[in-house]
């Protein structure tokens, strides 16, 4: 026993960590243990102390940001599908777009592009009803005509109140024509020129007598016109399409509250 204590102690100056500079490694700071243990304590009494500070809405907040992220990171399968459509649609109404500006490819091309939209402006066609309908001597032609004229007016209207809400921009940035300020037609959806066409070509399908190639002539006329609002860049494909679908159900709609020959008599005594 006395033999290994002098042999420890020979160890002990022989090893390195035990000289001075090397002794913090060895021994930890107090300084560190004191703040350590002050942060601890400090933490532990701010939790309980502040939580019932928070209020419940902050707490409802940090609860559901995790659900929020986890939604964002991991969409629906509607909504990939959703925006996959809504990419393609873009892409494809851009690519249409040929004659959006005199730099496009068929650029040379949109002055007669515009004028074959003029033919479906509401404007043009209600000022030829109401001409019509002053010339008109029969009770049968002023019935159609002022059925048409109330066809046109609400077209006119439903678009107007769709685009304000909807309030979807066209594929290019192209400001509207005077003609489209004057019937509110300034937004993409839905296309005007396509619910109006769409309304009116069925209108004259069934209450006008029309040879077999008029009516072919008049359907290719619709489809033109509608699809000619792409080539400018003031409407996407789906634009045009949803115009279609809701310029046959304004005819449903004008079939449904269709004015007799005696109001019509009535109104046109009135005016």
């Amino acid at each position: 026993m006395p033999a290994s204590q002098p042999r420890s102690r020979a160890r002990d100056r022989n090893n390195v960590l035990n000289r001075a500079e090397f002794l913090s490694l060895n021994q930890p700071l107090k300084g560190n243990q004191e703040s350590r243990s002050s942060g601890r304590k400090q933490s532990g009494q701010a939790g309980p102390a502040g939580a019932p500070n928070s209020s419940p809405k902050e707490r409802r907040q940090s609860q559901q940001l995790p659900e929020e992220d986890c939604m964002q990171l991991n969409p629906s399968f509607k909504g990939i599908a959703f925006n996959s459509l809504l990419a393609i649609d873009i892409c494809m109404s851009k690519r249409l777009g040929v004659c959006a500006n005199r730099a496009s490819s068929w650029g040379g091309a949109r002055s007669m592009i515009n004028l074959l939209g003029i033919t479906g402006h509401g404007i043009p066609w209600i000022a030829g009803t109401l001409i019509c309908l002053v010339k008109s001597s029969t009770l049968a032609g002023q019935e159609v005509l002022m059925n048409l004229l109330l066809a046109l007016l609400l077209d006119i209207m439903i678009v107007a109140g769709l685009q304000k809400l909807a309030k979807r921009k066209g594929p290019y940035d192209i400001n509207p024509g005077l003609l489209d300020y004057l019937t509110m037609d300034t937004y993409a959806f839905p296309a005007g020129h396509a619910s109006r066409v769409a309304m009116l070509s069925k209108f004259f399908l069934n209450h006008l007598v029309l040879a077999i190639p008029l009516r072919i002539l008049l359907v290719l006329w619709a489809l033109c016109v509608g699809f000619s609002r792409v080539m400018i860049g003031r409407h996407h494909i789906t634009d045009v399409l949803s115009g279609f679908v809701f310029g046959y159900l304004q005819f449903r709609l004008v079939e449904l509250i269709w004015m007799s020959s005696n109001t019509c008599q009535m109104l046109i005594s009135i005016w």
